[in-house]
Formats: C-alpha cells, structure tokens, sequence
C-alpha cells in the first residue's frame, strides 16, 4: 500500500558522517484508516457490542429497573424520596438476578478489554526494550 509506505530525511551528525542520508520506513503494525482493527472485526463477526455499548446497554436496564420500580411504589402513595431510597435497595438485588445475559456479556467484554490492553502494553514495552518480536 503506497500510503503506508513514507521516506523521512536523517539530518547529518558528527557520528553519522557528513551528507544527507535517505532511509525508507514503513509504518509497521499500522492499518489503513478504513480497516477496522482486528478486534472490532471479530465482534462484528460475532454479534456482539463493543465495550462502551455493553456498558451503556447494562446501565439504563438497571436505571430502567429503578424508574419502574420508583413508579410503582410512587403509585402506590409512597413520597418521592422514599420510593427513590426503596428502589435503590430492591433494584439491586432484582438486577442481579433479571440481568444475567447483559451482565455476563459486560464482563465478557470487560476481559476481551483487559487482555487487549495488556498486549498492547506488552508490545509497546517490548518495542520501547527493543526487543524484535516480529
């Protein structure tokens, strides 16, 4: 790919020599702008959210879970307040238990972060070694 591909200029140097010296590098582990990166793809493939959507998904069935419960007890006579602290307390709980699947996929994707940030850190440590790992 010729956009990957770029020529930088290495300015002389007394250790170096005297002239100007051309180098040719390319952008290893880069990927074009318009491919996903390989992790993106396999969830794709597989079906299932990023983190940031498995967390936002999670979050407002459990805010859900609250509001409805709040309601109910709002219904039935109980202060705002009150229905509000009650909720809070029943929600958690009832969570636990009506959001199995959503919350199994959190941490699913939770660990599937975890381990790509770990070998991202790995690599960038190995590099930062220079350590070839290629």
């Amino acid at each position: 790919m010729k956009f990957l591909k770029r020529t930088s200029r290495v300015f002389p140097s007394p250790m170096r020599g005297s002239g100007l010296q051309q180098q040719d590098r390319t952008l290893d582990g880069m990927t074009s702008p318009t491919t996903p990166p390989p992790q993106a793809a396999a969830r794709a493939r597989a079906g299932e959210p990023g983190l940031a959507a498995t967390v936002a998904l999670y979050a407002l069935a459990r805010l859900g879970l609250l509001a409805v419960i709040a309601l109910l007890l709002g219904l039935a006579g109980v202060p705002l307040l009150v229905a509000l602290l009650v909720a809070l307390i029943v929600a958690l709980p009832l969570s636990m238990l009506l959001f199995r699947g959503p919350r199994s996929r959190l941490d699913r994707a939770l660990a599937v972060a975890n381990a790509r940030r770990s070998a991202e850190r790995e690599a960038l440590r190995a590099k930062l070694r220079g350590d070839d790992r290629d």
